[in-house]
Order: structure tokens, then sequence, then C-alpha cells
């Protein structure tokens, strides 16, 4: 059985999994408005990616015996000033979303919760990818210096982004 103080955090924590969801359907929103249709593929994808996070934590706590408490989604931001401004804000983001699971394994660790322990490890190794990834991408983004031939060439790429569900 879950205990509640482990049962809320992680209830916050997937409330925080799926406005990282909303987030990237904004800026795939944000690309799609400014006619970068690769950006705005790649967020989708990566939006999606979230939901599949939300998802496992939800079906974690609900195997636990837990119970998931949904709670009201705070709204993102809707506009940015260029897409190196984009990245910038979710490489922060993802940074953010790292200290939130590294805090859940930290409680983890103090409530003696093993199973909730074993099963945030595959958050840490998630995190190391997501924050690798949006690091990747912010580089090429400054590379490119706002380059327009630059960064159709980026957004070119971005487009071959295809999300695969981990298996469960």
């Amino acid at each position: 059985m879950l205990n509640v103080k482990l049962q809320d955090a992680l209830n916050k924590q997937i409330n925080a999994e799926f406005f990282s969801a909303y987030m990237y359907l904004s800026m795939s929103a944000h690309f799609s408005a400014v006619n970068l249709n690769g950006m705005a593929g790649w967020m989708r994808e990566q939006a999606r990616e979230e939901l599949t996070h939300a998802t496992k934590m939800y079906d974690y706590v609900h195997a636990r015996g837990g119970t998931v408490t949904l709670t009201t989604i705070e709204a993102p931001q809707q506009k940015w000033n260029s897409p190196l401004d984009v990245f910038q804000h979710a490489y922060g983001h993802e940074q953010q979303v790292t200290a939130m699971i590294n805090n859940l394994v930290d409680l983890a660790i103090a409530e003696k919760d093993h199973a909730s322990h074993n099963m945030l490890q595959w958050y840490i190794s998630e995190q190391v990818e997501e924050e690798e990834t949006f690091s990747e991408v912010l580089e090429k983004i400054r590379m490119v210096n706002n380059d327009a031939s630059g960064l159709l060439m980026i957004n070119k790429e971005m487009a071959l982004r295809q999300f695969t569900p981990p298996a469960k």
C-alpha cells in the first residue's frame, strides 16, 4: 500500500507531467503559427511523450492501492520571441522536472518505499535523456544564430521525430 505522503507527492508529479504535455502543445501551436511545422510536430511528439510519463505514474499509484487525485492544470505560456527562446524555456522546464523527480526519489528513500524508489529510477533515466535532447537542440539553434536557412534546416530535421511509447 502506498503511504499518503508519497501518494500526494506522486499526484503532484502527475499534474506536473500533464502540465508539461500542455506546455509542449502550446509550443507546438506557437511553432505552427510561425510556419515552423517541423518544430511544431517535434513539440507535439514531446507532448505525447509527457502524457505517457503522466499515465505511467497514474497507473503506478493505482497499482499500489493509492488514489489518483487530478487537479487543475495551470495554463502554459502562449508566445515566445524566437525558436531559441522556446527551447531555452523547455530546457529550463526539463531541469525543473528533474529536480522534482529527484525530490520524489529522496522522499521514497526517506519513507523506505523501495517499490516507489525502484519505479522512479525509470524517470531518473528519462530525465537524463530529456535534458540531453533539449540541450542538443538548443545548441544547434545557437549555432545557426537566427540564420533563416539554418533554422529551416533544423526545422526540417525536427520533422522526422516520431515518439515510440516505452514497453510496459
